[in-house]
């Protein structure tokens, strides 16, 4: 079969054939440049919303964006800020739009499928190119395009001895990584219900992808990219097989809490040292930060973001203002709070956070009720890969990344689209 009509394949009806094309070839290049991705999926996104029904008006979720879009403009003349605010709104008013029309490609569970391995295939570079950065000394720049993507490729990582790959930091390429990882357990799952059935050359493809994924996420030293290769396993393999796999987990992850924990007696905490890697168990206990005063750390940043929502909890103080004010509070630069909830507020306002938090609850809730976490594995990958990045924007905030935040929208789109029956004129699965 072409290619061109194996890529039209699980095409739901209301989307266009370019359009499909279009957003695949765009979530294919995404990890590897933004700026490549940008061209597709901003087509993508002119299908889709040319061709999207009903109209964005009969969804109250897109009022209620739009309810958003008006506190978000309204804060910005109020700024602290200042001119700092309007810029601000880029990172959020344009995946309003993106929200609404990218959910034609999404529409049943088969593109959601189609989607989800285009993601996997287009993360191959991220790990490949991490990998041998941090073990066979790749380094940048490299240059395409007469220098129009370059990737600059931070001899050794950055930080210095964590893999970020493609990406300009770390803990970006393990956000990556690590919403990534649940989309690629579901191929593997997928797969290997047929390991018994037949052989084909997909098994031994799909399980080196998973030994080198997992090898890439140890190697960016984010212990929420470690966690979140622990959470999305029982999740992407579902409550069936919880009554062996939840005892397995805790068995496995025994040695690690005796090694981390405070207060555990010598005669338990030195055997379980010995067997955790230091490298593993000396980054959960904070061993290279342990002297670092509070401001510096994530209590501080938060106990002194809620403080800035308490003094202007209506519009807030405006987009980049947390890295103007904390400062003046505690002496110490930081660009953000480190968690989404609390930059939402200190940004736009109590209101503005609490709607945006609010959408993303019952989302992730009504796309439950309607089954996404039944007996398919990818609609198991695609609803933990969402709850996984919403993990990671509560330490941290990965959206800064454009990469990030296209797919953090593209998902939840996928969810959306999830939450509500088929609707009537769509072609059936294929």
């Amino acid at each position: 079969m072409p290619l061109i009509e194996r890529l039209q394949q699980h095409r739901p009806s209301v989307a266009t054939r370019s359009g499909w094309l279009a957003f695949q070839l765009g979530l294919f290049l995404l990890a590897s440049s933004l700026l490549l991705a940008v061209i597709p999926l901003f087509w993508a996104l002119l299908e889709g919303t040319r061709h999207h029904r009903p109209r964005w008006w009969r969804d109250r979720v897109n009022l209620w964006l739009v309810a958003v879009a008006v506190l978000m403009t309204c804060a910005a003349p109020f700024a602290r800020s200042g001119w700092l605010a309007w810029p601000g709104l880029v990172n959020w008013l344009p995946f309003f739009w993106g929200f609404w029309g990218f959910q034609p490609y999404l529409m049943t569970p088969a593109a959601r499928r189609r989607i989800t391995q285009v993601l996997v295939a287009g993360t191959v570079p991220v790990v490949v190119t991490g990998l041998g950065q941090l073990l066979l000394g790749w380094s940048g720049p490299w240059e395409v395009l007469n220098r129009l993507v370059i990737w600059h490729m931070d001899p050794g990582g950055l930080p210095p001895g964590r893999l970020s790959g493609l990406f300009d930091y770390a803990n970006v390429a393990a956000a990556w990584l690590a919403f990534s990882w649940p989309l690629l357990l579901a191929v593997a799952v997928s797969i290997g219900r047929q390991w018994w059935g037949r052989w084909s050359w997909k098994q031994p493809t799909v399980l080196l992808l998973v030994v080198s994924q997992l090898a890439a996420l140890y190697l960016t030293d984010s212990r929420n990219a470690w966690g979140a290769a622990v959470v999305a396993v029982p999740l992407v393999l579902g409550p069936a097989r919880w009554i062996w796999l939840l005892p397995g987990l805790s068995l496995l992850l025994l040695p690690v809490l005796l090694a981390v924990l405070p207060g555990i007696p010598e005669l338990l905490q030195l055997p379980a040292r010995a067997i955790v890697p230091e490298a593993i168990w000396g980054r959960l206990s904070d061993l290279a930060f342990s002297e670092r005063p509070l401001a510096s750390t994530r209590l501080g940043q938060w106990s002194v973001a809620v403080s800035l929502v308490a003094d202007r909890p209506w519009l807030g103080w405006g987009a980049a203002a947390f890295s103007l004010v904390y400062p003046e509070r505690a002496g110490v630069w930081h660009g953000h709070p480190h968690n989404l909830p609390l930059e939402l507020a200190i940004s736009f306002g109590l209101p503005a956070a609490l709607m945006i938090v609010g959408l993303v609850v019952w989302l992730l809730v009504r796309s439950l009720q309607r089954g996404m976490f039944g007996a398919d594995p990818f609609e198991r990958g695609w609803w933990t890969a969402f709850v996984i990045l919403a993990l990671l924007h509560a330490t941290d905030l990965p959206l800064y990344s454009g990469q990030i935040n296209v797919v953090g929208w593209i998902l939840l789109a996928g969810l959306r689209t999830a939450a509500w029956p088929r609707p009537s004129g769509l072609r059936p699965d294929v």
